[in-house]
């Protein structure tokens, strides 16, 4: 038997208001993308002027980051990125074609060393992408810790 923790749309707007905050703090305009632990997405946002890709790349972000149970920019860090070439997961993001991405954006969000989603975000470079994961996963253990009893 097995605790299964869930992503409730509230939390999903609290992950989206802080991202969104930080986004628009560093000058940014991104998509924001919820998913829950099985990867469907909880809630999108697309902030005014935000690229119209934005909103696919972002969903698959969340999609990898929840489905893969792993921050997508791992998948190509030096010198052992699994989908480096040569290393054992070289092509993976071809497995699910549009859906699975290799490229920094996509964060899991881990409550009890359970995967309960993740976070997908889409329309800055690769380190504004993090500082808006960063802040919406930062907002979520804030709010949890407010919330939860320990």
């Amino acid at each position: 038997m097995q605790t299964i923790y869930r992503l409730t749309l509230e939390d999903a707007l609290v992950l989206l208001r802080a991202a969104e905050a930080e986004a628009q703090r560093i000058g940014v305009k991104q998509t924001i993308c919820i998913a829950d632990d099985g990867a469907h997405p909880i809630a999108l946002h697309r902030m005014t002027g935000a690229r119209l890709t934005g909103v696919d790349i972002a969903i698959a972000k969340a999609f990898t980051a929840a489905g893969h149970q792993r921050a997508t920019h791992l998948f190509n860090e030096q010198p052992n990125g699994p989908a480096l070439p040569g290393n054992e997961a070289f092509g993976i993001q071809h497995m699910h074609p549009g859906k699975f991405t290799v490229f920094v954006g996509g964060f899991p969000i881990v409550y009890r060393d359970q995967i309960i989603g993740a976070v997908g975000v889409s329309g800055g470079n690769g380190e504004q992408d993090k500082a808006v994961g960063a802040a919406a996963l930062a907002a979520f253990d804030e709010h949890i810790a407010a919330a939860v009893p320990a």
